[in-house]
């Protein structure tokens, strides 16, 4: 059991609701929720003539592009997301480096960071519009990236 407070600080979990999100070339965007910070890879099947009798080998293979999703709320002043989306043309997009960091209890340090690296983006979407509800309109952008990377500070 932790019994001080630089204990706590290192062994006990980090809430995941105060973070950052940082996208290179934009000002500061406050998003809801951030998801899919995935490192994935592929296994590859391998088989050989002993397969027979040792059954199947399995290696690692390449790493799985990241799906990134980051959601926020529609302001009036527009949005950077969409003119990001929009400057896509036929063979060339604008690739940005985004950094998610969980923060320390004050909000000031980050404890720990996702290095999300040659984002590009696939798809936004509004929320829909339900006259019977009462909630604020959200914008979801769904990225592509090519890497992942995970920091402790």
């Amino acid at each position: 059991m932790a019994t001080t407070v630089e204990d706590i600080k290192t062994t006990y979990p980090i809430p995941s609701f105060h973070y950052v999100v940082d996208i290179d070339g934009m000002d500061p965007i406050a998003f809801s929720e951030v998801s899919g910070l995935n490192i994935e890879v592929k296994p590859i099947t391998y088989r050989d003539g002993l397969s027979v009798i040792q059954g199947s080998k399995h290696m690692p293979g390449l790493a799985e592009p990241a799906k990134i999703t980051l959601k926020k709320g529609i302001v009036q002043k527009g949005s950077q997301l969409y003119d990001w989306l929009n400057s896509i043309r036929i063979t060339t997009v604008e690739k940005k480096n985004i950094t998610a960091s969980l923060m320390d209890e004050k909000g000031e340090i980050p404890v720990v960071s996702w290095k999300i690296k040659n984002a590009f983006p696939l798809k936004i979407d509004a929320s829909s519009m339900d006259a019977t509800k009462n909630e604020v309109a959200v914008e979801t952008l769904e990225l592509m990236a090519d890497e992942v990377k995970i920091e402790y500070n």
